[in-house]
């Protein structure tokens, strides 16, 4: 199966969360139609707009890996605390922003993000702060840990304007006071 975000009313107002109208997402579509957008681009934004909704497996390690947590998306620590997997509008704010900055310093390695610019961008964004060498020795720690048996790094393929779209669902639900649950 996998997981999907879905964009849901905050807070519920009963026993469940009522979904957000896909028409809230409806813009999204018109980068969905841009014929200059890649196929992998259009198809999310697509979907966001006809669903108000993300299929969010594929992004779940490069958002943890981004983040520095594990299960952002699965909303872990929500269903810890709440018993509901759920993101509030705080939340998205925080992973829209982290991915926005993500976007915005690949630029300089081009369209496409891969493990090793993912792994060049996050060690330029280290290097200058305090306590640079624990922290990229982390950061080498969790790159590592995705890698396979064999030392493989995980064969992502994403874009940044993929990237981009993603970061604009989790605004989209910060600046209108959605939440999102976690469905899996």
């Amino acid at each position: 199966m996998g997981l999907d975000n879905v964009a849901v009313k905050w807070p519920r107002t009963g026993r469940f969360y009522d979904p957000v109208a896909p028409a809230e997402f409806v813009d999204f579509a018109e980068l969905a139609d841009d014929p200059q957008v890649s196929a992998p681009t259009a198809a999310l934004a697509g979907h966001i707009a006809k669903t108000g909704t993300v299929r969010a497996t594929a992004y779940t390690e490069l958002v943890d890996l981004l983040l520095g947590l594990d299960g952002v998306l699965y909303a872990t620590e929500a269903a810890a605390e709440d018993e509901d997997p759920v993101i509030d509008p705080d939340g998205c704010a925080w992973i829209a922003g982290g991915l926005e900055r993500f976007v915005d310093s690949h630029r300089e390695h081009g369209e496409a993000v891969t493990f090793d610019t993912v792994g060049a961008v996050l060690r330029a964004a280290l290097a200058g702060g305090r306590l640079a060498d624990q922290q990229l020795r982390w950061l080498d720690n969790r790159l590592d840990g995705l890698r396979d048996e064999s030392g493989g790094a995980p064969q992502w393929s994403f874009s940044r304007s993929e990237l981009g779209v993603l970061s604009r669902f989790y605004r989209r639900c910060a600046d209108r006071g959605f939440a999102v649950y976690a469905d899996f």
